[in-house]
């Protein structure tokens, strides 16, 4: 009886002295793990939680699709996507690496879908057809999204760009800087021109230069009249020149160019009314009277 509370009081020293002598290890790699997966755990009453679903499955499935985009177009890269979904006003909304995922989930999704349905109402031949259209339209399909809003996007920008200049013209002229115009551009004006100086504002609060935040506007707005308000701007500040004269002539200037736009749009609205009038319309027309003139010809023969 005595040896074996002997025995037991032995190792009890002994649990206590292995504890005390390691807590200092323990500790550190308690805190190295800590910071290992921070912000991707959380410490709850019962230790630690579970990595939630998106973290533990789609984050890994998106990056996997994305260098799988990636390595199949050696042009595409993350530099040039971000550049896209920024000129197309989704910059914030979208990754890059979420939008190569969700072309290259496009495509497998369409060869999910065309290889078996082709297989089953044709033979391989039309199998092979409709799962390489649909997987090719899938992977397609998100570039011609981004495509089509940067379009809308830059057409906004122009439309908007004349009253915006008046804006900062009449602010610069009134004793803000152009700093402070910019400001109250973006708090009185809405839409995507709005936003593209709302982001070069903010560049410039961060420190940023007003040379390279203006050149930032140009390349992400990507449009002609853009461009050459970032460099007058440019070239006022190192020359010198009234920021207020300027912006007079850019807003003029600008807005001369959306009427020459508009009225080139307006002779073209001929051309394009033609191919429709001669489809649907002369059709209906000839029918209507030249209809009874037949129906009384074949009554006399």
């Amino acid at each position: 009886m005595l040896l074996a509370l002997s025995a037991l009081l032995l190792a009890t020293a002994a649990y206590v002295a292995g504890q005390v002598v390691t807590q200092p290890g323990r500790e550190r790699h308690a805190a190295l793990s800590r910071a290992a997966n921070y912000g991707r755990t959380r410490v709850t009453g019962n230790g630690l939680e579970r990595l939630r679903f998106h973290e533990r499955v789609v984050q890994p499935l998106t990056g996997k699709l994305a260098n799988g985009v990636l390595r199949l177009s050696p042009r595409l890269t993350v530099e040039a996507t971000a550049a896209r979904l920024l000129a197309a006003g989704m910059g914030r909304s979208i990754t890059p690496t979420a939008f190569l995922a969700a072309k290259g989930g496009g495509g497998v999704l369409g060869a999910l879908v065309g290889f078996p349905l082709g297989a089953a109402t044709g033979g391989a031949g039309t199998a092979l057809l409709l799962g390489g259209g649909l997987m090719l339209g899938g992977f397609v399909a998100p570039g011609v999204v981004v495509s089509v809003r940067g379009r809308r996007r830059r057409e906004e920008i122009r439309a908007q760009l004349p009253d915006a200049l008046d804006l900062l013209a009449v602010s610069v002229e009134a004793g803000l800087g152009f700093d402070g115009a910019v400001s109250k551009l973006t708090e009185h004006m809405e839409g995507a021109l709005a936003e593209e100086f709302e982001l070069t504002l903010g560049e410039m609060r961060i420190g940023e230069s007003r040379h390279d935040a203006l050149k930032k506007l140009a390349s992400r707005a990507d449009t002609a009249e853009v461009a050459s308000f970032s460099r007058a701007i440019i070239q006022a500040d190192q020359l010198g020149i009234s920021l207020g004269r300027i912006l007079r002539l850019q807003a003029q200037d600008s807005r001369l160019k959306r009427q020459a736009a508009a009225e080139e749009r307006a002779m073209k609205s001929p051309i394009k009314m033609l191919f429709p009038t001669v489809l649907f319309i002369f059709p209906a027309m000839f029918i209507v009277i030249l209809g009874p003139a037949f129906l009384n010809l074949m009554e006399l023969f």
